[in-house]
């Protein structure tokens, strides 16, 4: 024990402190960057405050921000509940499941995929499509459009084009087969995806933060092809590197991991 004015500073404390220093930190690395961050300032000054007007004996003051800190903890549930619903998506996942796509339909989904976006990059049509593992995104697939068809290059390029009642929403593949269509994902809330980016890149942004998926998206307006995954977005990729990325994260065989990388891309990307 290490006597410390008039505490006992010991071994455990110090751990504990430690312990304490660790979760902090990770805690801001986790929500830094998306508007959680003033909320939790916001909070901060609350309690703050409250400290300040208890000193000073503002009996009014004190019980106004006294009755705003005891509904604090469902205020929290409240303001943080897309960070918490990723923070439970992320402990729940398995990464040692099956990979997307088996090795020997790999090179065939992956080779329709490139030919349809390639063409709907050419012609402007807009598409958000999203690989998922098997067991994933049933909750989305559930509402959509069920399809259970092999994945085919026209196939995609006639869901996707305007007069089509199935345009509108996402593709979903799954085990080799593109499972629905016209599925609806959660538009990110993060503060750092660019004005120029629209509703599509921002869906599959929301559904690459909660979920271990990998988006395409072409851009109807420009043509421009982007991929999300890890809540991150990569804009402007050319055919050949989309086919990198796909084959590095869909293809690429690692012992059950998905071969997702960890490394995030801007997300101002222009």
């Amino acid at each position: 024990m290490i006597p410390i004015g008039f505490l006992e500073f010991g071994l455990k404390d110090l751990l504990e402190t430690l312990v304490i220093a660790l979760v902090l930190f990770y805690l801001y690395r986790w929500i830094r960057g998306t508007f959680a961050i003033q909320a939790a300032f916001g909070l901060l000054f609350v309690i703050v405050l409250n400290g300040a007007v208890s000193l000073l004996g503002f009996t009014t003051l004190n019980f106004i921000l006294r009755s705003i800190l005891d509904v604090g903890v469902l205020a929290v549930f409240i303001i943080f509940q897309p960070e918490i619903r990723k923070l439970l998506y992320s402990l729940g996942q398995n990464t040692t499941f099956d990979r997307f796509i088996g090795r020997s339909g790999a090179d065939t989904v992956i080779e329709e995929v490139i030919d349809a976006v390639k063409n709907m990059a050419q012609v402007k049509t807009g598409a958000l499509i999203v690989f998922a593992r098997s067991s994933s995104l049933q909750d989305l697939v559930d509402v959509g459009v069920k399809l259970d068809a092999r994945v085919n290059a026209q196939l995609l390029q006639t869901i996707f084009q305007k007069d089509t009642p199935l345009h509108d929403g996402a593709v979903v593949i799954r085990n080799n087969r593109i499972v629905a269509a016209s599925c609806y994902l959660p538009i990110s809330q993060n503060p750092n995806i660019s004005s120029v980016f629209g509703t599509r890149h921002r869906a599959a942004v929301g559904i690459s933060e909660t979920n271990n998926v990998f988006v395409i998206i072409v851009s109807e307006e420009t043509g421009r092809i982007s991929i999300a995954k890890n809540g991150a977005l990569t804009s402007g990729l050319s055919i050949q590197k989309l086919r990198a990325e796909m084959e590095q994260s869909l293809g690429e065989e690692k012992g059950g991991d998905m071969g997702f990388s960890s490394e995030k891309a801007d997300l101002e990307m222009n």
